[in-house]
Order: structure tokens, then C-alpha cells, then sequence
């Protein structure tokens, strides 16, 4: 599950950079089983080898699981509702009409291999006629509009009924700055291989000397890189807010015209934050120091890299062959139809889910959620009491902000106005998509110094995720992930307690894990926690971060505990809640004397099978390194048999002993929640 602190911010150059059911068995199937693997020994080659085997890696893929078959049902229930749109006429600026003509305008790769670069011609011009650095402030705000520098307006950390504009670091396309200086051979490699792909690039949108300017771009990048924090340190939200007014901001980055940068955009934000204070110092020393020419081919090559995806096939296939395969190991792109539904997702989503809801979420479904969400809630209360290690004063903060919970299911109540998106079939699918850009910017920025929009999703409706968001204490599960093998109306409760129960007990967890803890019941960044409490939660949270640093995910690689300690705890957390919302019934009540066997397995079994499942999916080798540097949560194989070993109830339940190599000792095991 994501956690959503944004989603509408756009990254810039330097300073920003889960209704039709498909067919299975109810509940528990029992093909995704590999029954000659020990369930003791190896939970999620039991649970999960049965489906590996009979979902083989696609090619187009680096990773596909559950999660994955889930989404591309989904995209399929998306493209035959837009196909269904394109096969009449609608009126110019209906919604009908966005969808459609952004739709055909994706799916014609012929038109853009006749137009090849002319689109993004007008921006390289623009960067290329900068004659000196006085220019270089407003020329920085006004490319807000392309989209190659970026801030995004949010919730005020402090005071989260309201919007004040934020920035954050960014500025390198390999996205982590550990791949601008490990030095093992893998990633050793993708720089290299970086490299000639920014020649390749540049060649390809006719520039000369392309490996010196590959070789500038990839100097500057780590320059960007070496004054960012890494993804440990960006998870500590105090460390990472830092409120100031446009004149402290003009001391602090003197090298920028600031008044003239948001002039450009066309806002006077009075305030605002800094995420990262000494990168944004660095970018600006980048802009006094660095040779003119050489800011310009960095620029240069942010529009490039931005652009590629969506011009010509040949243009399209030199960024895949990097990006998709050098670095995440996929062997051929995804047709056309899935990536043309996808930028309709993105650019008009909403839209897209309203009538993604209308045909494929039944209502009974969301109010079987409610229930399960109460149930979750009144349990997750439950363990908040029964905490050996909480004082009653924290107790008593924890359980008001649990109560305060905002729960969103389905889709929004009030859905998004897209009458100010102009998409013309007569411009080109790039045009369209600047345009697009515009529209998201203007809509971000129409919320600057404003009370925050309680009703705002942060995910479509036909989204398979689900998100907790701390700035408004909001849970949120969308449409999409309210399917098998999340959630299955005609199947047993250990199914569904197992599955989607896990999911929203993960969410609830989010406002209780290291960083949600830091926020009160009202979305303030407060801390509601006596010292002596603090100590003992950071006590507990220690024991996950060391047991997940152990785990060896390739040869010589092993995970990060300190990244993945957000999701892990949510995991845990999920895991105790839903199981103990799950005792609540008989089902569960049989377990003990084997009673109300299905197949074999008892519900508390078919409990913790159910949540493996969830994880099931195939990786390539090259995808595990980068979601080992990129990912906050841990790979699907130790959210499995990394979370249940320190699971009481899986032990009871699988006959779990000594001699199985998964097996923690009590006093080991993580006790938070």
C-alpha cells in the first residue's frame, strides 16, 4: 500500500525534481499452492508457488504479482470503455471528447513518427536562446509550464487545514543518488550505460558533440546528487520541513531571483517550505558557478528525457531500451493501447473513473468495506489498550486520533471538474500533454494559501492501491483494489480478513508507524507522546529495522530496514489488527480444534494464505536492485516470510517450531502494535 503525503507534484529540474470479477475460485485457490514446498520452511513458496508458476514474467514486465494481473484487468475494463467512446462523434470540450481524442492521439504512433521532434522543438529553442544568467530565474519559473521544474502545493505540516507551496529535491534522472556513486558492478554498469544513452539521445534530437554533452549532464546530476539527502533521511518529517517567508528564501538561495521566478508563475506564495535546505543551496550555487552553456545542455536534457515517451517509435524505443531494459531487466515495451489507457489515467483520471465505477463497482461492495473498516478500527483500539509499554496519557492521544480517522472508499463524492482541459486532435499528443501539464499546475496551484479540500482524493477510482495520508488523517481504499484477490464478496471471512482486512489494518497502522506517528489526530506534525513512551516505541521499532536488515534479497545485497521500517511496521500492524478483528467470529473460533476446515486448511491457515497471496508475483534480477534502492516497502517474498515470523497466531496456526529456518524466538519477535 502507497502512502500519500502528495500526489500532484510535479518534480523538477533541479529543486522538485485497489466491477467485474475475472473467473477463480472463491476465496483461497488452491492452484496458487506449491504443496511440495514445507510451509514451516518457506511460507510464500507454499502459498505463492502455484501462481508463479502459472503467471510467468511477461516480457513488458519487470515485476508482475497480484497487485500487477489486478491492474492489467482493470486497464482492460478501462480500454473497452474508451474504445466504446471513440466509436462516435462528441461534442468539442466534452468530457466524452477529452478522453477520446487524447486517447486516438496516444494510439497513433504513425503520426508522430512523421512529426518526430517538431513538438518539443519551441522549448529547446527557448532554453537555447538564454543569453546570460539574469535570464535563468524566469526562465525557471515560466518552465514550471513544461513541467521540467516543479514545486507542489500541499498541507502545511503545522497548520493542516491549510495549503502553502513546497519544494523538494530532485533534478537527476536515475532518481536515487546512490546510482551517481556505488561502485559494484551493477550499478557501476547502468551509469555507463547512462551515459551512452544521454549521447544517444541527444544524437537522436540532431544536437552535435552528444557524448561531451552526455558527459556534462552526468557531472551536473551528481553534483545534484551529492548535496541530496538519501531515502532514509527524506523519511524524517521534521528534518525535512523548514517554513520561511520569499525574503528568508532570497538570503538563503541568494543566487535566484525569487520574486522573479514565481512572477514567472504567476503566484506570490508569502510563504513556504524547504524540504531540503542543502540541495536547494547547492542548485543554487550550480547556477552562479557552473558555465551557462553547460546549465543550458542539463536543462536541455531534462526536456529531452521528459519528452521521449511520447514522440516518435524510434525516440520512444532508445528510452525504453535504458530505462526498461538496462535498468529494470524488461524485454520488450508495453503495446501501444496500455500505455495510451495509462496517459488517460494520468491526464484525466477521474473522469476516467467515474465511469470505471459506474459499470464495474457494485455499492453492496463498499459497504461491506465500511463494516470491515469498523471492525478493523474497533480492534486496532483494542491493541492500542492492551500496550504494556504505553503510558495512559499516550494511550488516550492514540486512540482519538483512531477515532478521527477519515475513511474514503470507492471513489470521491465529489468528482474533479475537467472543463478547463482543452485537448485538440488538430495539435500534437505532445502539445496536448503540455497543455495537460499546464492544466494539473494550474490546478495545484489554485489551492496555494488555501483551506485544504477535505473531499480531495489522492488516487483514481480505478487505482489498485490504497494510501493513508497523515497531513488530513485520512484512510483511502479506491474501487480498483476492492477485487480478487483482495476482496471477494462470496468468500469466507478468513479470505477476506486475510486479504483486504490486512490491507486496511496496514492503512490504520500508517497513522501509528514511525513518521504518521509524528502527526496528531488533526494532520499536525505535534508530538503527542511523553519521552519515556517515544523511547520505548523507537526501542521496538529498532527490532524491525535490524531483523529486516539481515535479509539478503540477491547475492551480496541485502534490504534496507531503516527505508522499509514504515511499511514493515504497517505490515506487522496490519497483520495483529485484522487477525484480531478475525477472532471476533466463529470462524476463526473453529480453528482451534480444526473445525470449519476448507480444502484442508483451517480459516486461521486460510487466514495467513489469503495474505500471502496478496504478494504473490515473478521479478526479474534487475528489478530487485532497484526497488532495493527505490522502494519503501520490502520485496513481495519478505512481506511474507519477513512479516509472519514475527506473527504469534502464524506459529499457533501452522504448527510452526524451533527446527523451521523462518522461526524467531519470542523474545526476538517485534512487539509494537
Amino acid at each position: 500500500m502507497k502512502r500519500s503525503f502528495f500526489t500532484l507534484a510535479i518534480f523538477a529540474l533541479m529543486v522538485t525534481s485497489c466491477h467485474r470479477q475475472p473467473a477463480q475460485t472463491t476465496g483461497i485457490d488452491l492452484s496458487n499452492l506449491d504443496t511440495a514446498a514445507v510451509a514451516q520452511n518457506d511460507f510464500y513458496q507454499f502459498a505463492c508457488g502455484g501462481w508463479m508458476l502459472n503467471n510467468p514474467l511477461p516480457g513488458e514486465y519487470s515485476r508482475f504479482g497480484s497487485f500487477d494481473k489486478l491492474a492489467l484487468t482493470n486497464l482492460e475494463q478501462v480500454n473497452s470503455l474508451i474504445e466504446e467512446l471513440g466509436k462516435t462523434e462528441h461534442e468539442h470540450g466534452t468530457v466524452a471528447q477529452k478522453i477520446g481524442d487524447l486517447y486516438s492521439l496516444a494510439m497513433d504512433t504513425a503520426r508522430r513518427d512523421k512529426e518526430g521532434i517538431k513538438a518539443v522543438q519551441p522549448t529547446l529553442d527557448e532554453i537555447a536562446a538564454i543569453s546570460d544568467r539574469a535570464q535563468l530565474s524566469q526562465m525557471l519559473g515560466k518552465a514550471m509550464e513544461y513541467g521540467i521544474w516543479g514545486m507542489y502545493v500541499d498541507a502545511d505540516a503545522m497548520n493542516s487545514s491549510m495549503n502553502i507551496l513546497n519544494e523538494c529535491q530532485g533534478g537527476y534522472a536515475l532518481g536515487e543518488k546512490e546510482y551517481y556513486f556505488d561502485t559494484d558492478e551493477q550499478t557501476t554498469m547502468i551509469r555507463n550505460e547512462y551515459v551512452k544513452h544521454i549521447a544517444r539521445m541527444f544524437t537522436l534530437f540532431g544536437y552535435d558533440d552528444a557524448d561531451a554533452k552526455a558527459a556534462t549532464v552526468l557531472r551536473l546530476e551528481t553534483r545534484l546528487a551529492g548535496a541530496a539527502k538519501n531515502n532514509v533521511e527524506l523519511r524524517d518529517p521534521i528534518a525535512n520541513y523548514n517554513k520561511m517567508s520569499v525574503d528568508s528564501l532570497q538570503t538563503l538561495v541568494p543566487q535566484v531571483d525569487w520574486n522573479a521566478f514565481f512572477a514567472a508563475m504567476n503566484i506570490n506564495p508569502g510563504v513556504l517550505s524547504v524540504g531540503q535546505v542543502a540541495h536547494l543551496q547547492e542548485a543554487g550555487k550550480m547556477l552562479a558557478e557552473e558555465p551557462l552553456e553547460d546549465l543550458k545542455t542539463l536543462f536541455t536534457w531534462q526536456v529531452i528525457d521528459g519528452a521521449a515517451s511520447y514522440l516518435s517509435t524510434e525516440i520512444y524505443m532508445a528510452n525504453f531500451d535504458f530505462y526498461g531494459r538496462i535498468l529494470s531487466g524488461k524485454q520488450e515495451p508495453s503495446p501501444v493501447w496500455k500505455r495510451s489507457v495509462q496517459v488517460v489515467n494520468g491526464t484525466l483520471g477521474e473522469a476516467v473513473g467515474e465511469m470505471y465505477v459506474q459499470k464495474y463497482f457494485p455499492e453492496e461492495n463498499k459497504q461491506r468495506m465500511l463494516d470491515l473498516v469498523h471492525n478493523l478500527q474497533a480492534a486496532l483500539g483494542e491493541r492500542i489498550q492492551a500496550t504494556d509499554w504505553m503510558s495512559d496519557e499516550t494511550k488516550a492521544k492514540a486512540l482519538e486520533k483512531l477515532n478521527a480517522f477519515t475513511i474514503k472508499i470507492g471513489y470521491p463524492d465529489k468528482w474533479r471538474d475537467y472543463s478547463d482541459l482543452d485537448i485538440d486532435a488538430s495539435l500534437t499528443y505532445y502539445e496536448n500533454l503540455q497543455r495537460a501539464a499546464k492544466f494539473e499546475q494550474a490546478y495545484s496551484l489554485s489551492y496555494l494559501n488555501q483551506p485544504v479540500d477535505k473531499e480531495k482524493w489522492y488516487m483514481t477510482p480505478q487505482t489498485v492501491n490504497a494510501y493513508y495520508n497523515p497531513s488530513s488523517n485520512e484512510i483511502c481504499f479506491p474501487a480498483g483494489i476492492l477485487q480478487y484477490p483482495f476482496f471477494d464478496m462470496n468468500a469466507d471471512d478468513a479470505f477476506n480478513y486475510g486479504a483486504i482486512g490486512v490491507v486496511i489494518g496496514h492503512e490504520m497502522t500508517h497513522g501509528f508507524d514511525d513518521q504518521g506517528c509524528q502527526f496528531d489526530k488533526d494532520g499536525n506534525m505535534v508530538n503527542w507522546w511523553t519521552d519515556e513512551d517515544r523511547a520505548r516505541f523507537q526501542e521496538r521499532t529498532k527490532v524491525m529495522e535490524e531483523y529486516f536488515n539481515t535479509i539478503q534479497v540477491a547475492p551480496g545485497v541485502f534490504a534496507n530496514g531503516a527505508f522499509t521500517l514504515g511499511e514493515n511496521i504497517a505490515d506487522h500492524g496490519g497483520l495483529q489488527v485484522s487477525y484480531l478483528a478475525f477472532t471476533k467470529n466463529e470462524e476463526a473460533k473453529a480453528a482451534k480444534d480444526r473445525l470449519g476446515e476448507r480444502d484442508g486448511f483451517t480459516p486461521a491457515q486460510r487466514f495467513f494464505l489469503a495474505y500471502a497471496n496478496v504478494w504473490a508475483g515473478n521479478i526479474r534480477p534487475e528489478e530487485i536492485l532497484v526497488r532495493t534502492k527505490s522502494d519503501p516497502h520490502s520485496l513481495g517474498r519478505w512481506r511474507v516470510n519477513g512479516a509472519l515470523p514475527q506473527i504469534g497466531a502464524w506459529y499457533e496456526a501452522w504448527n510452526v517450531t524451533e527446527e523451521s529456518p523462518l522461526y524467531v524466538a519470542p523474545e526476538k519477535r517485534v512487539h509494537i502494535w
